[in-house]
């Protein structure tokens, strides 16, 4: 999680006081940016490529027989590992019984998974989850290794400046990509003699897909917070202090988080989105960022990325190469957390392969590559300590990064907007969690700042008072369309995804998932954005109807326009 010395940088005018705050109620869910120069330049929309028969619309949505066929298959709830005892949130001791990683991100059918195991246990097995909906279950298990014996490998020591932590063992066990392994999220669940289990998740992917919807595994996120080892981009042992942090972390790690029994970022700001786009059969498809890093081009095969509830972590290819090239050739952004594209990263190669590494110094005039290729500094990428380095992620999102500590209702303003068809939502309602401490707009939270570059044409759907560590502020839902390009949606909020969350009672039980009773109005207004945005150039479907002005005054700073 980001501070907020970043407001120091900001010159925000003053907002306007929020709407009057009433709660909304739904019946029934469904059964241009600047950047650099290239990126800048107005093209007419690539034709995107032709649905295949297998695809159809449904309700609006874009709908693939396949997904829909694979949800039938029968699912299971074996693949579920009960929270541990104790208070939420706490870390699980290191090193553990069981624990494991693979040897890359992502997987196309064909190749193998390399599995690396340190256990106390005398023998394990590796089973495979498909996730998805699954009659209510969320996963279909694929496959189940012979059990290999087990062993304890080798504690890995800091490198000396660098405090990477990265894990020299050997191969446990390889599992090979078969054809019954469907494009999607995975958990391989590593279950040990003694009764141990530990959770490996992995992406298998397909480069050739034409898919209307991409969905985004935000894993170098997931590298940054990642404590295994005692070190990751925020702190490191012995205090945790923030100057003791890691520069550079590594994949070739287990994962070490709250609650999460290895499975990273995934189950709290990933599965619940998965689970929706799988119940209602969306065409879709999956990779990583790594992936879109490594492959950028094949972002002109798809109408809309959506990313997931955090991903902070952006290599200037993903930004750039990526995103920001692909908005402007047509293709829809859909970012469904907040805090997004805020650090710049590189990618570095590691024992085990390419990509493996991620560096973010954060101050991006302390990276050694900054007297060379200043453009790659890692740091905040609003970030002042390096002349001619600001690129704000307002110029991609339309909003920016504000603060954290927010807990409040989400509060319409263009209640009128396609966004919203469907909830009976008016200006000035609210979403709100009648129980329980946490709101929509919850933890971190991202708002428009009129005085930064980015596009003018932003519509602010939402906007929302809060407090947060960074004082009273305002968190704002936008969209707008590159000029003859694509759209960009943003929540403004971390807490979309999670409460997203509408499964089967068994499995928010055995997950510890709280069954929120605004879901249903979260997942029409998500489905919303998806059916439009899946269907082709925002600037063509669905044009954005700029208001900004209403709630924040116009900065006297000259601001590029969108089509600069």
């Amino acid at each position: 999680m980001p501070g907020v010395e970043r407001r120091t940088f900001l010159k925000v005018a003053g907002a306007t006081a929020g709407s009057a705050v009433v709660a909304g109620a739904l019946g029934a869910t469904l059964s241009g940016s600047s950047g650099p120069p290239a990126a800048r330049r107005k093209r007419a929309p690539k034709p995107r490529a032709a649905r295949p028969a297998s695809v159809h619309e449904v309700d609006g949505l874009p709908v693939a027989d396949w997904v829909v066929e694979e949800n039938r298959r029968p699912g299971t709830l074996s693949w579920v590992i009960a929270p541990p005892p104790g208070p939420p949130g706490a870390l699980p001791p290191w090193p553990a019984a069981l624990e494991g990683f693979a040897d890359q991100v992502s997987y196309v059918h064909g190749e193998e998974v390399g599995l690396y195991v340190s256990t106390s246990a005398a023998r394990v097995r590796a089973e495979v989850y498909r996730m998805g909906y699954y009659q209510g279950h969320g996963a279909r298990l694929v496959a189940v290794s012979p059990e290999f014996p087990g062993r304890l490998q080798p504690a890995p020591t800091p490198v000396p400046g660098l405090n990477t932590i990265e894990c020299r063992w050997k191969r446990s066990v390889s599992l090979a990509v078969g054809a019954d392994w469907m494009p999607g999220e995975y958990l391989v669940k590593l279950v040990g003699s003694g009764g141990e289990s530990h959770y490996v998740p992995l992406t298998v992917r397909d480069d050739a897909s034409t898919a209307s919807i991409v969905v985004q595994s935000s894993v170098t996120t997931w590298q940054a917070y990642n404590l295994w080892g005692g070190y990751s981009l925020y702190g490191g042992a012995p205090t945790g202090a923030l100057a003791d942090r890691s520069r550079v972390v590594s994949f070739d790690r287990p994962y070490r988080n709250p609650d999460a029994s290895g499975s990273a970022d995934f189950l709290g700001n990933e599965f619940p989105f998965v689970y929706l786009a799988e119940r209602h059969g969306l065409d879709v498809t999956y990779w990583t960022d790594v992936d879109l890093h490594a492959r950028p081009q094949l972002l002109a095969n798809h109408r809309c990325l959506v990313s997931l509830g955090h991903d902070e972590y952006w290599s200037w290819q993903m930004r750039f190469d990526g995103a920001a090239d692909h908005l402007v050739r047509g293709c829809n952004l859909v970012f469904l957390g907040a805090n997004a594209c805020y650090r710049q990263i590189r990618l570095e190669r590691s024992p085990l392969g390419v990509d493996r590494r991620v560096v973010c110094y954060k101050d991006a005039a302390a990276d050694p590559i900054a007297r060379s290729d200043p453009r790659l500094a890692t740091g905040a990428s609003w970030a002042t300590d390096l002349p001619g380095y600001q690129f704000p992620e307002s110029e991609l999102i339309g909003i920016m990064y504000q603060a954290y500590g927010a807990n409040s209702p989400f509060v319409v303003v263009d209640g009128s907007s396609w966004v919203f068809a469907g909830t009976g939502l008016r200006d000035g309602d609210s979403i709100a969690v009648p129980s329980g401490s946490r709101q929509l707009v919850g933890s971190e939270f991202d708002g428009f700042e009129p005085s930064l570059p980015g596009p003018r044409n932003v519509q602010i759907l939402g906007h929302t008072p809060v407090t947060s560590v960074g004082g009273a502020l305002h968190s704002d839902a936008s969209y707008y369309t590159h000029p003859s390009g694509g759209g960009v949606f943003a929540t403004g909020t971390a807490s979309w995804v999670p409460m997203l969350w509408d499964g089967a009672p068994a499995l928010a039980a055995a997950l510890r998932f709280a069954r929120v009773p605004v879901a249903p109005m979260l997942a029409r207004i998500t489905l919303n954005v998806l059916g439009a945005l899946g269907s082709g150039p925002g600037s063509l479907h669905r044009p954005s109807v700029e208001n900004w002005r209403q709630f924040y005054a116009a900065s006297a700073a000259a601001v590029p326009s969108v089509d600069a």
